[in-house]
């Protein structure tokens, strides 16, 4: 970069860029004319508008923030909470710029029947979800205004219970092929990593269910002829979630929720990268420690360096 450039990559709001001319204006930043003191001629300056860091692509300046709310690309998966129930769709908020919708034609019906969605499947959209739910969802759109179209006609999608959530910037998310995480075998923990930086913490289904559930559902009987024997996987895997919701977390799957909790938030506090095996690797240095002391300064600060980041 040309001397006339900032010496730095990072830069605050009202920090001048460049006052050369022929560059081009990017996100987070803007134009500002200016009187050289020298020779007493107006200059064009660009300007940061954020604070962040520079970056730029031939002759277009740029200012990423550090900070920002959550712009969301189509496949995202996204975790957010139910904020309002309209006629044939819900508001999600996902901490974007608006508020996301999800339309009742894009969820699936209890043990997933595929039929057109009805007048009574309007007034029982409050049984499906209801305010303060939290869901996760795949982007499924985005308009020419911005607006987000959710869908959750995947069984992996859905409401979320009986689990904890933990609220991290969206940048720290790293863009996998895969966010549903099991941590397993190391711990018994799925972990959700919403790429709007909501997280969510659960534990994994216990082996034993499947098998009964698989068991139950080859135990069927058909009747009449043309019947099916077994049970529909869509509602096997229903049972499944139904009974998840249902039994509430022992004492050792909670201390282990908590202490993934405590990892992915060292992590955030450090500006690290949240993925599976940094999870992993805060999670293994962190054993020693009891899950509430992992929060200390002490124990961030020894940890970091422990894990080599």
């Amino acid at each position: 970069w040309m001397s006339s450039f900032v010496n730095t990559s990072f830069v605050v709001p009202g920090q001048v860029i460049t006052s050369e001319a022929g560059f081009l204006r990017g996100h987070g930043t803007y134009y500002s004319n200016s009187t050289d003191d020298k020779t007493n001629e107006q200059q064009q300056l660009l300007v940061a508008a954020v604070a962040g860091n520079v970056s730029r692509v031939n002759k277009l300046i740029s200012v990423n923030p550090n900070r920002s709310r959550y712009i969301g690309e189509v496949g995202d998966l996204v975790i957010g909470r139910i904020c309002g129930v309209d006629m044939k769709r819900w508001k999600v908020e996902i901490a974007g710029q608006r508020d996301a919708v999800l339309q009742l034609s894009a969820v699936n019906l209890p043990g997933g029947v595929q039929r057109m969605r009805t007048y009574e499947d309007q007034l029982s959209m409050r049984t499906l979800f209801s305010e303060n739910d939290l869901v996760s969802a795949e982007i499924q759109n985005i308009n020419s205004e911005g607006i987000v179209s959710l869908h959750t006609r995947s069984f992996k999608y859905g409401k979320l219970e009986n689990g904890q959530l933990i609220i991290v910037p969206c940048a720290l998310v790293k863009r996998l092929p895969q966010h549903f995480v099991s941590l397993s075998p190391e711990v018994d923990v799925d972990v959700t990593l919403g790429k709007n930086g909501y997280i969510w913490i659960t534990r994994t289904i216990p082996r034993v269910w499947k098998q009964q559930e698989e068991a139950a559902a080859g135990l069927g009987t058909s009747i009449g002829p043309g019947a099916q024997s077994g049970t529909p996987l869509a509602e096997t895997a229903q049972n499944l979630q139904r009974r998840h919701t249902n039994t509430p977390l022992l004492k050792g799957e909670r201390a282990q929720v908590v202490r993934i909790r405590n990892c992915i938030s060292v992590l955030a506090s450090r500006q690290l990268l949240i993925y599976p095996d940094s999870i992993k690797a805060m999670y293994t240095a962190s054993l020693h420690l009891q899950p509430k002391d992992i929060m200390t300064v002490e124990n961030i600060d020894s940890l970091v360096q422990k894990c080599g980041f």
